[in-house]
């Protein structure tokens, strides 16, 4: 018999009988088949994408997590999405990520677009919580930004009126609004939230987020039990800085959500500890949660001091998206205790451990 069944057995027997404390309930039954190994779109990406990236892999690995990954190598400079990319999370219907730097300017057009439009990821979601022993400016920070996908200002569809003259349309439509509006609440009320803040500038557009707002407020009369309010987007940027407890669950259109996830993100601790994701009715994509800054800093890399919490956590979210909440609950924990410890944290945390320290102390506390 291994030793780590001989252990499980002598905790086992100790709770049965008293002495000891049980410190896990049963939370969760699966259904039969639930614990099948899962397969799993790789994409480690551009910059510190392979960092974390392998950062998940060793921890998985060393979980025994039902996963397996199947690895594929993608650049943000290349014009397409390969096929055989897609074809694989279409089979998979579940894909983990690093960044993908998105060039500045020029013809080309950004990879992460075109996966929420292809695969029709129409919310992105961003957790921006404070994480005990991680000082901040701001307590009680639990935040959960909700933000369209697949419209807006990322609509891509801009061209040149006449020479020095360019014209770039915003695009919101009734179907997409309600449809971020409803995913919104149902979180809300699957996950004990108590309110809902919609996000928008209707004051100055007031056809592209009047129609947001009015798609918001006809879906909050069917969660009576939610409280639901709107803010104006500048005045919710200055909020969240200098109040941001107040907020619970916010939904937005496409580019206030990017805006205020990061700056929710910065407020409850930095971009290297939020964790995110990309979710349609077919498909989800996980990945750091708020803008991935550090893409393009080669120093990082070459130091190999990357943060890889963000990507651990948001892998936490897809476990538990695969029905798999005992393992999701073992790594967050993990990390959890590894940045409460304080003894291994990156530069951006105000530590000098490199990715690869912060990876051995998170698989040192997993349970």
């Amino acid at each position: 018999m291994s030793c780590r069944s001989l252990n499980l057995l002598k905790n086992l027997a100790r709770n049965a009988n008293g002495s000891g404390i049980q410190t896990r309930s049963v939370t969760y039954m699966p259904r039969p088949g639930d614990g099948a190994p899962r397969a799993v779109t790789l994409i480690p990406g551009d910059g510190i994408g392979p960092l974390v990236t392998n950062a998940v892999e060793q921890v998985m690995e060393a979980m025994h997590a039902p996963i397996f990954f199947e690895k594929y190598d993608v650049h943000g400079e290349m014009s397409r999405m390969p096929p055989e990319v897609m074809e694989s999370i279409r089979k998979n219907k579940v894909c983990l990520k690093g960044g993908l730097k998105t060039p500045v300017g020029g013809g080309v057009s950004s990879l992460n677009v075109q996966l929420r439009k292809e695969l029709d990821l129409f919310a992105s979601l961003v957790n921006c919580f404070n994480l005990p022993g991680l000082p901040t400016r701001h307590e009680n920070v639990d935040i959960v930004v909700i933000r369209e996908n697949t419209e807006g200002e990322y609509a891509g569809l801009e061209h040149e009126v006449v020479p020095g003259v360019v014209e770039s349309l915003k695009v919101i439509t009734k179907f997409c609004s309600e449809r971020i509006a409803k995913y919104a609440f149902e979180y809300a009320y699957l996950n004990n939230r108590k309110k809902v803040t919609a996000v928008h500038k209707a004051n100055i557009m007031k056809l592209a987020d009047g129609l947001f707002l009015e798609s918001c407020r006809e879906v909050a009369k069917k969660y009576p039990s939610i409280t639901y309010n709107e803010i104006i987007v500048d005045n919710c940027c200055m909020q969240l800085v200098a109040k941001p407890e107040q907020f619970d669950v916010m939904v937005t259109p496409n580019l206030y959500g990017n805006l205020v996830a990061n700056t929710a993100a910065g407020i409850a601790g930095g971009t290297g500890v939020m964790p995110g994701g990309n979710v349609g009715a077919d498909h989800a994509v996980f990945e750091q949660g708020a803008s991935a800054g550090n893409v393009g800093k080669d120093k990082i890399v070459l130091e190999n001091k990357a943060n890889p919490v963000a990507l651990l956590l948001s892998s936490a979210m897809m476990l538990r998206h695969l029905q798999f909440p005992s393992f999701a609950d073992r790594l967050e924990t993990a990390v959890k205790k590894v940045i409460a410890e304080g003894k291994c944290r990156t530069k951006d945390l105000g530590g000098t451990s490199t990715t690869q320290q912060v990876v051995d102390a998170v698989i040192a506390k997993l349970d």
